[in-house]
């Protein structure tokens, strides 16, 4: 559960006027005039600096840039937005001088943007995946829901159906927060199937005092095969946090598996002095009282909360999943962190002991939270579960997106759900897992476009004429050559596509219109390590691209912000009156 949303309130960008404010000062307005000609005469300068250091410079500014977040209404005009004319979204650019950018939005433009085949709600903030399984016939995923607006809060339980987890029914909300122990959240959970054809749902609530606490809900009739209504326990909590667990840190409890003594066991995330990712493991009978183990299930120092933790067993040499609680010879286990401080979701492949209820990773130096990511782009909060109709483990994650919140509230909707992926151990590697799409996806496929044999040359864009679309699903295999005199790199996604190694970045330009003058690099870079041996990396580069005429016209409305700046300075020293306080 992100209980810190990248789309929550900020503090206002200014500082309140007091209650009982000094007299106006009377204003000189040409006591000052020289001060005021030096100010126009530095600027005049700066933009001409500027706008010559950008010209020679314009092909490297689009590196490291943060993503976009809202800006004030200024008084002075903006321009239109580029890109709109190829139906390309200028959200992906932010200003030259600054991560805070406004958008021209239009009713096309967020008809455009709805997706065609991952989930989204039809309206409002989504975010984490909860308690997805499968019964009688039909796919069920809930997730965090807004039902009052398009940004964090007031989470309640939404709830839709699927016979084949594409095309889905939106059902009434599953759960709100409507007990004490809820009250401010009905936050991320998960569902056990029992063999009897029992539904435990665990979920953590939010109580009335913001503490976090982990309950039980369970469906109200089980011969209803789409789960309409759920009964939440009368008793909840039924697990509270423990002596020496921050109370804020406590959260998202996993799917049961049983051990070999014939009883039930959960993890929960949460943290130990401050920096400790862990993951705690109680025991139950019965789902309604629980018992703490010694120990924990595993810990890592320096990853911080973890929350979303995920647990499941895959198999070793195998091409089905596996239930939860299936354990033994041939079996290895994942384990699955949401970094609460990062919004990365880590994991690694280990050896799990349902003796001690210990996890030890194979590879250390790659533990949950320092090794592998579930997915290298904006992702975050994935939940797998055991689909017993097809023995697939199938895995859903949260598309945070790159919008900042008053675009959101502009477009009335937030958050996008991944395309649900098969998950399978990667027996080649014997170090991470293999995740594809479910082949379900293929029955979206209308036509396709084929090409082969395509050389992509250093530092070369081809261009593949695919005719307008706004929705693909690409598929694409590429043959490196492998350099025989290699050094060691320190290449990864954090620089862009622009920051070349020796074997890469090679990949796709998506989201592009004619001119290249915007697009989404998606890209894999490959890189020499100490062992002698090529990693590689898939990434997405949101930060391209930033066009000439929007650097300049991101300078002229800093020069602005500054001259106002360095008026209010002048007149702070001088008591001169700004230019445009005496008619000029």
């Amino acid at each position: 559960m992100d209980t810190n949303p990248s789309h929550t309130s900020s503090d206002p960008p200014y500082t309140p006027l007091p209650d009982n404010p000094s007299p106006a000062r009377i204003r000189r307005p040409f006591n000052g005039f020289a001060a005021i000609l030096a100010s126009l005469i530095f600027l005049l300068s700066l933009v001409a600096l500027i706008i010559n250091q950008s010209q020679e410079s314009l092909p490297e500014q689009n590196q490291n840039r943060s993503p976009s977040t809202p800006r004030p209404t200024e008084s002075f005009s903006k321009p239109e937005p580029r890109g709109v004319a190829q139906g390309v979204s200028p959200k992906s650019n932010p200003s030259f001088f600054s991560d805070k950018v406004s958008y021209n939005w239009t009713n096309a433009m967020f008809s455009w943007q709805r997706t065609a085949y991952h989930f989204q709600p039809e309206k409002n903030w989504m975010n984490d995946p909860d308690g997805p399984l499968f019964h009688k016939g039909w796919y069920h995923l809930f997730y965090q829901y807004n039902p009052d607006s398009a940004v964090w809060g007031n989470i309640t339980w939404g709830h839709a159906v699927s016979t084949d987890l594409i095309h889905w029914l939106y059902l009434p909300f599953a759960m709100v927060p409507d007990h004490w122990y809820d009250i401010n959240g009905v936050w991320t959970g998960s569902a056990t199937l029992l063999p009897d054809g029992q539904i435990m749902m665990l979920y953590t609530g939010s109580t009335n005092e913001s503490v976090q606490v982990q309950n039980l809900a369970y469906p109200a009739n089980l011969s209803d095969p789409l789960l309409i209504d759920w009964v939440k326990y009368p008793n909840n909590p039924v697990i509270t946090p423990p002596n020496g667990t921050e109370t804020d840190e406590f959260r998202d409890p996993t799917t049961a598996w049983m051990g070999p003594d014939g009883t039930w066991r959960i993890t929960i995330g949460s943290r130990h002095n401050k920096s400790v990712g862990i993951s705690l493991v109680y025991q139950t009978s019965n789902f309604t009282t629980y018992e703490l183990l010694e120990g924990v299930l595993h810990a890592v120092p320096g990853t911080g909360m973890w929350e979303c933790v995920d647990f499941y067993p895959v198999a070793i040499n195998g091409s089905t999943g596996l239930d939860t609680s299936a354990h033994g010879a041939g079996i290895k286990h994942v384990l699955k962190a949401s970094l609460d401080d990062t919004k990365r979701d880590h994991y690694a492949i280990g050896v799990y002991d349902p003796v001690t209820d210990k996890w030890t990773p194979d590879n250390p130096k790659e533990d949950v939270g320092i090794g592998l990511q579930v997915d290298y782009g904006r992702y975050y909060a994935s939940k797998t579960f055991y689909d017993q109709n097809t023995q697939r483990r199938i895995l859903w994650g949260w598309i945070n997106e790159t919008d900042t919140e008053t675009d959101d509230l502009d477009k009335g909707w937030a958050s996008v759900q991944t395309i649900p992926r098969k998950v399978l151990y990667d027996n080649k590697t014997g170090t991470n897992i293999l995740q594809w799409p479910v082949e379900e996806i293929e029955s979206l496929r209308l036509r396709s476009t084929a090409f082969t044999e395509i050389v992509v040359g250093p530092g070369s864009v081809v261009p593949l004429d695919i005719g307008q679309a706004t929705q693909l699903d690409i598929f694409a295999e590429f043959e490196i050559e492998i350099i025989s005199e290699t050094k060691h790199e320190k290449y990864g996604c954090s620089g862009g596509a622009v920051d070349r190694s020796a074997l890469g970045p090679f990949g796709l330009l998506v989201v592009a219109d004619q001119t290249l003058s915007e697009l989404t690099p998606i890209f894999f870079r490959p890189v020499n390590t100490t062992e002698g041996i090529v990693e590689t990396y898939f990434c997405a580069d949101e930060t391209r691209f930033v066009s000439q005429i929007d650097l300049l016209n991101s300078i002229t409305e800093k020069i602005l912000i500054y001259a106002h700046s360095i008026y209010e300075l002048v007149y702070g020293v001088f008591g001169v009156a700004p230019p445009w306080e005496v008619g000029w």
